[in-house]
């Protein structure tokens, strides 16, 4: 096989968290660092795809009933790849991982650290399949770890971070705490098949229903605390009535697709929001 064909594989092994998690935490490290330079930017989003791959592999490896059945055009579903040889891969990338991380800096090597291990637990120990506050607690928390490598990748100083990108770290984990059910709508078919308990299934009323206060809630507060103009604070509170609305309101599986699409592109914009205000005021 050649190697197109691997290196293919590996991308259909991240290819949904591309517009998801990729694009958003590269947004997010660029703004919050910010970025030291353009040269800087394909190691950021090599980092990140990295260890993206490193989740994805573990995930997919320990559920290809549900890919089976919600996304048949992943590597073990469509037979690219056994399930033999994606564990082989799964655990190869952690110390690969680990080295790339290790070029940067001990921060960085931390951020991996914590990365997989909340990918061991949420993977291999089931907490994906447990209560949903859990779940959604290490999702955030993973997040954290995605943006927080990221983050000191992107910076001129691999070592620090100043005030500006903590802040934006802790932000962004608790939007990913309040807003992670955005990501379960659209797979509820296939999780009631595995007997996963999320929020939409659990309290599907709810889970939507919350969006809309929760979603104005933070975009009010984020025009407050990254000081945004009019101009820019009535669209980004716009975009956020959009999602909650089209969640409550379009309820099929393609609609929830679409939905966290424009969810992600509200989530980038929020991600950005802090090379915003550094720009306004000069950090």
């Amino acid at each position: 096989m050649s190697l197109f064909y691997h290196l293919k594989t590996l991308f259909l092994f991240t290819k949904s968290d591309i517009k998801t998690t990729v694009i958003p935490v590269s947004i997010f490290a660029a703004a919050a660092a910010p970025l030291a330079s353009f040269e800087r930017l394909p190691h950021l989003i090599f980092w990140v795809w990295l260890h993206v791959l490193q989740f994805d592999v573990s995930n997919q490896y320990l559920d290809p009933a549900e890919d089976a059945f919600n996304k048949p055009d992943r590597p073990i579903p469509s037979g690219r790849v056994t399930l033999r040889q994606t564990q082989i891969l799964r655990w190869a990338l952690v110390p690969i991982c680990m080295v790339l991380s290790a070029c940067y800096s001990t921060p960085v090597v931390w951020s991996t650290v914590l990365l997989c291990l909340l990918t061991y637990t949420y993977n291999e120990l089931h907490l994906h399949a447990g209560h949903w506050i859990t779940r959604n607690l290490n999702n955030a928390f993973g997040f954290a770890s995605f943006e927080l490598g990221a983050t000191f990748v992107a910076g001129a100083d691999a070592n620090k971070m100043d005030s500006v990108g903590m802040l934006a770290v802790a932000i962004s984990t608790g939007i990913f705490a309040t807003t992670i059910q955005t990501q379960d709508f659209k797979d509820c078919d296939g999780d009631r098949r595995i007997g996963r308990q999320t929020l939409p299934i659990v309290l599907p009323q709810l889970a939507r229903y919350s969006l809309l206060p929760i979603l104005l809630t933070w975009s009010m507060a984020l025009s407050v605390i990254w000081d945004l103009s009019a101009l820019v604070a009535v669209p980004f509170l716009g975009l956020a009535l959009l999602v909650a609305l089209r969640f409550i309101t379009m309820r099929d599986m393609r609609s929830d697709q679409v939905s966290f699409y424009i969810y992600n592109i509200w989530l980038s914009a929020a991600h950005s929001l802090p090379g915003y205000w550094r720009s306004c005021h000069g950090f």
